[in-house]
């Protein structure tokens, strides 16, 4: 799935990388706790998340990630965003809770991820 289908899936708002809504999304990951994401998340993840600190930048980076998607209509600070533009990571922000964003993203046809390193 494009980013632009993910976008338009959980009614979200672009905060920054509209340049890159034409890549791909293989898997999604709805997590609060980065280590997760690191442990469970491969390249090209869609990561879903309630934290807006710098933190979420450094891992969607270190894990290669496809996009930062915010829940509960949080908003990452000004230098959460710079920094996410400096890397070319996409960022948008859903009002949706994170389980309902997860819900929708799955039965969009995006695959989660397990600790095996299998889809679910």
């Amino acid at each position: 799935m494009k980013l632009a289908e993910v976008q338009k899936v959980l009614q979200s708002e672009i905060i920054c990388g509209s340049e890159y809504f034409e890549n791909e999304v293989v898997t999604a990951c709805g997590a609060d706790l980065m280590s997760d994401v690191l442990v469970f998340s491969k390249e090209r993840t869609l990561l879903l998340t309630g934290l807006t600190n710098i933190q979420v930048i450094r891992t969607a980076e270190v894990g290669d990630l496809a996009a930062i998607v915010f829940v509960r209509g949080k908003r990452p600070g000004v230098e959460v965003i710079q920094m996410a533009r400096l890397k070319g990571i996409p960022l948008m922000v859903t009002e949706l809770s994170m389980y309902e964003a997860c819900g929708l993203v799955y039965s969009s046809g995006v695959k989660g991820c397990s600790r095996q390193g299998d889809d679910q």
